[in-house]
């Protein structure tokens, strides 16, 4: 109730009981955990770390709702939504979800958005034609419309591209 914490005397004395009682290194070594069900855990003292890894790696079975202690109908309802999510989402991007042929689809709607909020690239000749010095300042600055220039060439070929 309040995230594990021990809040009064009633709280100590019941994890006090859990970690005497319950909860011993016995429990670790006179039983084999379950790691899914009819797949036993080879026994720890048998095994170094890497050979116990790599057992359940080669030999563990495939997932299946039962290892997590769920109905096997839990497995089709979560298939069935991550298909349903995924054709929506296929069909929302390629415009066809139920639009009337010729009718724009969203994501092409939003490309020519950005495509008309990008600014024109400098005119890197009036630039430099308008300095009248060259000062350190001057260069770093035309340099920097130059790279903007590019930047916004890639950007309006990759919308392009996309569209």
């Amino acid at each position: 109730m309040y995230g594990g914490h021990i809040t009064d005397d009633w709280d100590r004395r019941t994890c006090a009981t859990y970690l005497e009682v319950i909860i011993r290194p016995e429990i670790m070594t006179q039983m084999q955990l379950t790691l899914q069900p009819g797949f036993k855990s080879p026994d720890p003292a048998k095994f170094e770390r890497t050979q116990y890894a790599a057992y359940i790696e080669d030999k563990l079975p495939v997932e299946q709702p039962a290892m997590f202690g769920l109905h096997p109908n839990a497995e089709i309802g979560y298939l069935t939504t991550l298909g349903e999510t995924l054709f929506g989402t296929i069909l929302s991007v390629s415009g066809a979800g139920g639009a009337a042929a010729g009718a724009e689809s969203p994501v092409k709607g939003i490309i020519a958005a950005f495509l008309k909020e990008l600014p024109p690239n400098f005119n890197m000749i009036d630039i430099q034609f308008r300095i009248e010095e060259k000062t350190p300042y001057m260069i770093v600055a035309i340099q920097e419309c130059e790279k903007m220039n590019t930047l916004l060439d890639e950007i309006r070929f990759s919308l392009t591209e996309l569209d």
